[in-house]
C-alpha cells in the first residue's frame, strides 16, 4: 500500500527534474549570430572576408527585373486553355491562358444580324426621305410628314450605330478572356490549369507569376535600427548562402522610402517577426549568379561606421 502512494511523488520528481534539464540544455545551445554583425569574428562577414571597413547586412530576396509580376484577369471564369509551360520565354502581348468564351461567341451572330437589319431599316428610310424632298418641293406632303421622314432616317442613323456597338463590345469582352502576357519575360509559375475556375480581383494565389529574368534584382530587407546608415548608391555585394565562393558586385536601383513591416522570413529561431525593415532595391546579371528567383541571398551594403556612444 505504501508503494502504491509513493509512485506518484516519485513520478512528478523525475518529470521535474527532466524538465530542468530540458530547461538547461536549450538555454546553453548556441545560436547562429544574424549575417553581417560588425566586430564579430565568428559572423559570416568576417568569414566571407567582406570588402568594405564598415557595413551593414541584410537578407536579400531575388526577384525578376521587372519585379515579379502576378497575373491576374479582369473577369472570372473557367479556364479553357492554358498556352504556356512552365519556364517558358513569352513576348510582350503572347496569349498566357484563355477563359470559357461560348456565351459569347453564341451572342455574335444575333448581334450581327441586328446590324444588317438597322442597315435595312437606314436604306428603306434614306430612300423614302429622297422621295419625300421631291413631294415637299411640289408641295404635296406637309411639312410635319416632311420632317418625320428625316428624323427616321436619323432614328435609323442612331439604332445601326447601336448595333454595331454592340458587336464590338461583344469582340471586346472575348478579347478580354485571353490574358496575355504584360511584359516580354519568363513564366515563372503557373497556379491554374483547365477546367478551373479563376477568379477576378486579388487572389491569394496568383494564377501565374511572370517577369523579365535577363537582369535580376535583390529586394534587400534593413533593420530599421540601421536604416539611417543606408545611402543612396552605395556599393553592395551578395553572397549565395551556403556558398560563400559565389558572390557578385550589385548595382544600387532605389530605395523604397517607407519603413514596412518585414515580410520575407529566413526561418532563423532568433528570428524577430515584429521587425520593421528598409527596403533597399539592387540589381544584377543572371550571369553573373547562379540563382533562382525567390532565393535568398546574404547582402553587405557599404555604410559609414557607427560613432562613439553618447
Amino acid at each position: 500500500m505504501k508503494a502504491r502512494q509513493m509512485i506518484l511523488p516519485v513520478a512528478a520528481v523525475i518529470g521535474l527534474g527532466i524538465a530542468v534539464l530540458a530547461v538547461m540544455q536549450d538555454r546553453y545551445v548556441q545560436q547562429a549570430p544574424p549575417p553581417g554583425v560588425e566586430g564579430d569574428s565568428d559572423s559570416p562577414a568576417s568569414a566571407l572576408h567582406v570588402p568594405f571597413t564598415s557595413h551593414v547586412a541584410g537578407t536579400g530576396v531575388v526577384e525578376a527585373g521587372t519585379g515579379n509580376i502576378a497575373i491576374g484577369t479582369p473577369v472570372s471564369g473557367i479556364v479553357a486553355a492554358v498556352s504556356v509551360k512552365w519556364g517558358e520565354h513569352v513576348e510582350q502581348g503572347a496569349t498566357l491562358f484563355r477563359l470559357d468564351d461560348r456565351d459569347l461567341r453564341a451572342e455574335l451572330p444575333l448581334a450581327a444580324a441586328r446590324v444588317q437589319e438597322a442597315d435595312a431599316h437606314l436604306a428603306r428610310a434614306q430612300y423614302q426621305s429622297k422621295l419625300t424632298d421631291q413631294l415637299h418641293a411640289q408641295h404635296v406632303l406637309s411639312e410635319e410628314q416632311y420632317r418625320d421622314r428625316h428624323f427616321e432616317v436619323q432614328i435609323y442613323q442612331a439604332a445601326l450605330v447601336a448595333a454595331k456597338a454592340e458587336v464590338e463590345r461583344i469582340r471586346v469582352e472575348i478579347d478580354r478572356r485571353i490574358v496575355r502576357a504584360p511584359v516580354a519575360g519568363r513564366v515563372l509559375q503557373i497556379n491554374t490549369r483547365p477546367g478551373e475556375f479563376a477568379e477576378s480581383g486579388v487572389p491569394a494565389t496568383p494564377l501565374m507569376v511572370v517577369g523579365d529574368d535577363v537582369r535580376l534584382r535583390v529586394r534587400v530587407d534593413i533593420d530599421e535600427n540601421d536604416a539611417g546608415r543606408v545611402e543612396p548608391g552605395a556599393q553592395a555585394i551578395a553572397v549565395v548562402r551556403g556558398r560563400p565562393e559565389l558572390r557578385t558586385d550589385l548595382h544600387f536601383e532605389s530605395i523604397e522610402p517607407y519603413v514596412a513591416p518585414k515580410a520575407s522570413l529566413t526561418g532563423s529561431t532568433t528570428e524577430r517577426v515584429d521587425t520593421r525593415v528598409l527596403q533597399v532595391i539592387y540589381s544584377f546579371e543572371r550571369a553573373k549568379l547562379p540563382v533562382y528567383i525567390g532565393q535568398h541571398l546574404d547582402v553587405f551594403i557599404q555604410a559609414p561606421p557607427l560613432g562613439p556612444p553618447g
